[in-house]
């Protein structure tokens, strides 16, 4: 065979794994059918902005040794999102800290906004969904101004029929940290996430506009060992039920000023605004220039765009995703890896430490 490993998409797995295969002399054929490679990681420079095509993408971990590995590829800046949240043309701070709370009640100190959270909160000792979790951790104002209205057009459901699990990321705080994220190692990676997965995969083969489905036996037969990335639904030819997955529409402009919204994202939480979010791509790189791009994001059904982005995890999905597992694990030639292998959300740092993990696991 030509190829030790054959890699279905460009995405952050499949880097890494590539990288790692390179690094103990396995040669590697990557083939994505998209026109640009690394997925939805991809960065596109756009007059002289780094345009995060496909979503913020902020890197963010707590360990150390993926942290180093990154370092290899690029030199990360020291970015931190701090995102706003836009509600009824009011802006606010968020996560919610002890600024939100200020402006939303006045209070000061933690123990003033500790006591008013308590008073706010509604007893409900076993919520049985998303919306009961909320209202029992932070009551009716900060639920509908904040979680209410963005969950909504984010699954395309009522919160009442999503399970609590989804919001619990969220995170809540009685001090002034406006960091979204609680992780001690965090940036973005200077020239672009594109720049530095061009340097991960090194002079790996890389095969742009190539569906691997249009010919899968002639793939297949080029390698000891095939790294699947793709949705597991369609390896199986659907043979236990479509998955479910939200997605996303991104709308971007260019506008002729320097800044338009003075942040790298602003959060649109109420139920009538069709987005959710503005994301400003020049405040990644602090990007100096007289002209600025923005995104905005628009929650889609999936079947509308062909794109999935967001495993919808209830039971009914679960277990037909547990049916292709069970065909999964029968497959010894094939590794399946990544968010939509998987059918899981992953963070960045979860995805390299997941490639790193199952690659030492299938070494050939």
């Amino acid at each position: 065979m030509k190829y030790d490993y054959l890699l279905i998409g460009s995405g952050l797995f499949n880097c890494v794994f590539a990288n790692l295969a390179h690094k103990d002399n396995k040669k590697c054929l990557i083939i994505e059918k998209k026109d640009h490679p690394f997925g939805n990681c991809y960065t596109e420079n756009i007059k002289g902005i780094n345009v995060h095509k496909y979503g913020p993408h902020i890197f963010h971990t707590n360990n150390k040794d993926i942290w180093n590995y990154v370092q290899q590829f690029a030199e990360f800046n020291n970015f931190m999102y701090k995102p706003k949240v836009s509600y009824q043309d009011k802006l606010y701070s968020f996560p919610i800290n002890l600024m939100t709370l200020h402006q939303l009640w006045g209070v000061r100190t933690p123990a003033e906004a500790i006591r008013k959270i308590e008073q706010e909160k509604y007893k409900i000792t076993d919520p049985k969904n998303l919306e009961e979790w909320a209202l029992s951790q932070v009551g009716e104002e900060i639920y509908y101004k904040f979680i209410y209205g963005y969950t909504k057009k984010q699954w395309g459901t009522d919160p009442k029929n999503l399970p609590s699990f989804i919001i619990k990321r969220l995170p809540i705080r009685f001090n002034f940290d406006e960091n979204y994220y609680f992780d001690q190692y965090q940036g973005i990676p200077i020239g672009g996430y594109t720049k530095m997965m061009w340097k991960m995969i090194g002079d790996t083969e890389l095969m742009l506009n190539t569906d691997y489905f249009d010919y899968k036996k002639y793939w297949d037969s080029l390698a000891k060992k095939t790294v699947y990335t793709g949705p597991i639904d369609r390896y199986f030819n659907y043979e236990h039920g479509h998955l479910d997955y939200r997605s996303l529409r991104f709308e971007s402009d260019t506008y002729d000023i320097e800044d338009f919204q003075g942040n790298a994202g602003i959060n649109y939480t109420e139920e009538g605004v069709p987005y959710t979010r503005i994301i400003e791509h020049k405040h990644f790189e602090f990007t100096k220039s007289n002209h600025t791009i923005i995104t905005k994001e628009y929650p889609a059904n999936f079947k509308e765009t062909q794109e999935p982005y967001y495993p919808i995890n209830n039971t009914e999905n679960d277990l037909i995703y547990n049916a292709y597992k069970k065909d999964s694990i029968l497959l010894s030639n094939v590794l399946f890896g990544g968010r939509l292998a998987e059918y899981k959300y992953y963070d960045m740092h979860q995805i390299i430490g997941s490639a790193m993990s199952k690659y030492n696991k299938s070494k050939i």
